[in-house]
């Protein structure tokens, strides 16, 4: 039996050493003569740090369960050795040096020996930071707007697992399941018939390797009506690492999801039109395009025998007498009148007069350059501008045109025998170091047209300008 007296023979030290509590003793100066290592890890000090240190160090920052900050006269040391009265379970926090504050109850009595100068303010203190910060995380899952389902993690496999086992209001409300009629089910109770089972797969692959999975899954409710779920599975653990349950968090997105699918809708009709509207300005683009060259060439070309008329001719005309100057060419200009066509129109009809033209005007492309100006400008007369350097070369250029139209010649069935016909040429060019413009040129060639058709036809008559 043990014996009052060996109580005496307890190391006091070695138990506060290892109290729970924290134990924090004062000079009655206030200054600090121990602190136990609880109190040490606690107020996250050293003892170098506490030793000797007074009420009225700066380093002390407390406050009140306000938040007011603590005058030195109401530490809890103070105010004992100020009231010669204990103090018990005070709350008081403590501000370190991150701004960190952590809540302690606490209690202080003075313990006085015989001296009455001498003796210790004792403080003793517990931490109830946990239980003043720490919040009721049940309260926050069950008023969450977005539903919650806990489920075992051990056996998922169906038609049996996962097991329910906690659901919150809004996972009610929106399955229309109560709380009772969940428990202990699986949430394969959700899925329909339209349920994609590639979705219900991905999901069963991730909880088997028990890792997060989100997806878009269609569900029913008890009543059977239809709605979408955006589906946030995640792992639960214990305090060892082990996966124990899934915690899925669903949120309602049936409205989304059809406006979704009805945008989509849409966006494939307006692309649809944009598609039939782009096809429609592509075929009006096109029929405008062929319009726009068709009145160029009304505007430009002779519609009967494709040549350039005489308007596109005067163009191209001031084009090469002005790149003749620049480059110190002669211009020769001819004008070409078929030889007694009125005869051709007057015996075979007009349109046996329009093939004819057609025929002659083959002649124009065989002879001419593409830089040449040449055009049919009216009736059976036609005319054309070329570049030169030596004067020979108009006389070369009018007998290879008169040569190329006279051996010519167009055939029918109709007809008895073939159509041939002549032409008389009238050519003139600027024999000096100017360049003439395009009135005196065709009235100069107009005059050796008008000799050549006098002196027998089917020849060509030069007259230089000067």
């Amino acid at each position: 039996m043990v014996k009052a007296s060996d109580f005496d023979k307890i190391n006091v030290k070695s138990i506060v050493d290892n109290a729970a509590i924290g134990v924090i003793i004062h000079n009655l100066d206030s200054s600090i003569v121990y602190a136990n290592p609880t109190a040490l890890k606690c107020l996250r000090l050293s003892f170098e740090q506490m030793i000797g240190k007074d009420a009225l160090d700066p380093q002390w920052h407390f406050v009140d369960e306000q938040g007011r900050i603590l005058p030195a006269e109401e530490f809890p040391v103070n105010k004992v050795l100020t009231w010669k009265t204990p103090i018990k379970q005070e709350v008081i926090g403590v501000v370190d040096s991150y701004s960190k504050t952590s809540w302690f109850m606490v209690d202080a009595y003075m313990e006085v020996g015989d001296q009455p100068d001498k003796g210790f303010v004792v403080v003793t203190f517990t931490d109830i930071t946990e239980e003043r910060t720490s919040f009721s995380f049940r309260d926050v899952v069950e008023s969450a707007l977005d539903a919650i389902v806990v489920t075992e993690a051990q056996a998922i496999e169906a038609p049996l697992g996962p097991k329910i086992v906690y659901v919150n209001k809004a996972f009610e409300e929106l399955t229309e399941y109560s709380e009772e009629e969940s428990l202990g089910e699986t949430p394969r109770i959700l899925q329909g018939k339209f349920t994609d089972k590639q979705t219900v797969k991905r999901i069963h692959d991730a909880l088997v390797k028990k890792e997060p999975i989100r997806e878009t899954i269609l569900n029913y409710s008890k009543s059977g009506r239809p709605y979408w779920l955006d589906l946030n599975i995640i792992p639960l653990t214990n305090s060892l690492g082990e996966v124990t349950h899934f915690a899925a968090i669903e949120r309602d997105v049936t409205e989304v999801t059809y406006r979704a699918e009805q945008l989509e809708k849409r966006n494939e009709e307006l692309r649809e039109l944009k598609k039939n509207l782009q096809q429609i300005i592509d075929k009006q683009t096109a029929e405008l395009k062929e319009a726009n060259l068709r009145l160029e060439q009304m505007a430009y070309y002779d519609t009967l025998t494709k040549l350039p008329n005489r308007r596109y001719f005067q163009d191209q005309l001031v084009k090469i007498l002005s790149h003749a100057e620049r480059y110190r060419f002669k211009v020769m200009y001819g004008l070409v009148d078929i030889d007694d066509f009125k005869v051709v129109n007057d015996t075979y009809g007009h349109d046996v007069g329009d093939e004819v033209l057609i025929l002659i005007a083959k002649a124009f492309f065989h002879v001419f350059r593409r830089q040449d100006a040449f055009a049919r400008f009216g009736g059976e007369e036609f005319a054309f501008a070329v570049e030169f350097t030596n004067e020979q070369d108009v006389a070369v250029v009018c007998e290879r045109l008169i040569e190329e139209i006279a051996k010519r010649s167009y055939e029918s069935e109709s007809l008895d025998k073939p159509i041939k016909v002549t032409a008389s040429v009238g050519v003139t060019f600027d024999n000096t170091t100017g360049i003439a413009n395009g009135t005196s040129l065709y009235r100069q060639a107009d005059k050796a047209l008008y000799q050549a058709k006098s002196e027998g036809k089917n020849r060509f008559v030069v007259l230089p300008l000067n």
